[in-house]
């Protein structure tokens, strides 16, 4: 009987790299398998398959995480939306109950609201103030016989020989409007807000209003 000869399984010691000690690329061939397939590996053509293949597989990861955040941007979008509305629904309503509570009485007690809104350090009474001023300027302009179906309309078919504050009454109304219209999207400061006050009553006083 012939004697079985074992083949010895020593793992040979990784070669070490001057600078980090190991030699990092003996390490991965031992991984990778035998000796042919780690000379392909670090040959040409089989370092340019290996960066082919992570580019594919970084080319996916990429894709699906542009389509996650474009649909995450989608549902931001569509929130941010419903949000405006609410809020520009919210100051229609408060823009029409004022009106409704207001209409026929003293100007000089609508005019003080405004005044106290406009010293509040509350965006929303800054916005208040502004719908409640627009709403004193409609309603002289009603009373002094300018036509039209809205403020805009009145303010359109008035010149500036007839009224000197013309300009600040639009540049006032836009404010406005961009209150009711843009919602949160609209970030009214108090200087912005001051400042729409002070046209108001630059046109009030034109018309005598205190």
């Amino acid at each position: 009987m012939q004697p079985t000869t074992i083949a010895s399984t020593t793992t040979a010691p990784a070669k070490i790299d001057p600078q980090f000690g190991v030699d990092v690329f003996s390490v991965i061939g031992d991984k990778l398998g035998d000796s042919e397939g780690t000379a392909h590996l670090f040959t040409g053509g089989g370092f340019f398959d290996l960066l082919n293949t992570i580019w594919f597989v970084y080319a996916i990861l990429a894709y699906l995480v542009c389509i996650l955040f474009l649909v995450m941007y989608v549902y931001a979008s569509v929130r941010k939306k419903l949000y405006s509305d609410l809020q520009t629904e919210a100051i229609r309503e408060g823009e029409r109950l004022y009106d409704e509570k207001y209409r026929g009485a003293a100007r000089n007690t609508r005019l003080k609201d405004v005044l106290t809104h406009i010293d509040s350090e509350n965006p929303n009474d800054w916005k208040l103030a502004i719908i409640e001023a627009d709403i004193i300027l409609d309603d002289i302009l009603k009373k002094r016989g300018y036509v039209g179906n809205s403020l805009g309309e009145r303010l359109k078919s008035i010149s500036v020989d007839q009224l000197a504050s013309l300009n600040d009454a639009w540049e006032a109304h836009k404010v406005r409007n961009r209150i009711a219209h843009d919602g949160a999207d609209f970030v009214l400061t108090k200087r912005i807000a001051q400042e729409t006050v002070v046209r108001y009553q630059k046109v009030f006083k034109e018309f005598d209003v205190n």
